[in-house]
Formats: C-alpha cells, structure tokens, sequence
C-alpha cells in the first residue's frame, strides 16, 4: 500500500528524470497547454519545488503570462507509463542568473545561440500547490489480475492521492 507521501515522493523521482510536462494557465482563454521540459532545481532539497522552464520571451505562454503570477496547471506522463499527475501551481516569470547559471546544460544551450545572456531567453519558475497522482501497477501482473478475475478497483485504491507540494 502506498501513502500519499510515497506517491509524492515518486512524482518527484520522475519529474527530475523524465522531465517534459503539458502546461498551460489556468486563465487563458485562447492559449493551450503545451509540451514543456521541467528542469528540478537539486540545490533546493528533496521533493521540493519549484519547476523551472527555459522558454523564449516571444512564445504565446510568455507573453499571455505577462508580469505578474499566474495560476497553471501541468499534466505528467511518466516515461514508462506507471505514474500520471495533474499538478496546480503558479507560474512567473524570473529570470534570476544565479538560477540559470546553475540549471543551464548543453540542452538548454542548444536553444538559445548566445548562450545565458540571449536576449530571447526566458526563465519561468512553476511554485507548486498541489497534485492528484495516479499511479498504476504492472500492466502484465494486472492483465493476469484480470484474466483470473481479480477485482482490480482494490489493486488502484492505494495507488492515487492528492497530495500538497508547497
């Protein structure tokens, strides 16, 4: 059986590796959720906030997000498909150079030719709120379940939760 801290604490383990998340503002009326690469800062502790994301200033979420915080929302796919998460938050603009100085990788560079100082770049802090988690089991052990005529409801009640990342 998992608690909510467990499911919390595996959310973190996959968003510091997997990574990409659908995020959009929760305010925007014309603007879309949109694939996303989610940097975890190491330096703040385990399990713990914010998200950043290097974005480009001209880009439709920059722009609807103006100067002040906004409420978002992400959605996350893990990797291998066994963890999923609708995460609420507040999105900002902060472009702090210590900050990138120290999440600012090869992958990061390849977007932006003059390096941290591009003018184009954009730096977004994602503070987080709160999660729902949903995480599923083996899809081989749970197809067996199935077959043998196993109630799987029971196998998923302990396996979802809404959990607070502030």
């Amino acid at each position: 059986m998992r608690s909510p801290e467990d499911l919390k604490h595996h959310l973190w383990k996959h968003l510091a590796s997997d990574r990409t998340l659908m995020l959009g503002l929760e305010t925007a009326t014309d603007d879309h959720p949109r694939p996303m690469t989610a940097l975890v800062d190491e330096t703040t502790g385990k399990d713990q906030g914010p998200l950043w994301i290097f974005t480009a200033k001209d880009t439709s979420l920059a722009r609807a997000l103006g100067t002040g915080a906004q409420p978002a929302l992400a959605t996350f796919v893990a990797k291998n498909h066994d963890l999923y998460a609708t995460i609420r938050g507040r999105l900002v603009i902060d472009t702090d150079p210590a900050v990138v100085e120290r999440l600012w990788n090869p992958f990061v560079a390849a977007w932006y030719p003059n390096g941290k100082s591009d003018p184009s770049l954009e730096l977004l802090r994602f503070d987080l709120d709160s999660a729902e988690i949903w995480e599923t089991g083996s899809s081989l052990v749970t197809g067996a379940k199935a077959l043998f005529g196993a109630d799987l409801r029971r196998d998923f009640a302990d396996r979802q939760a809404q959990v607070p990342l502030s």
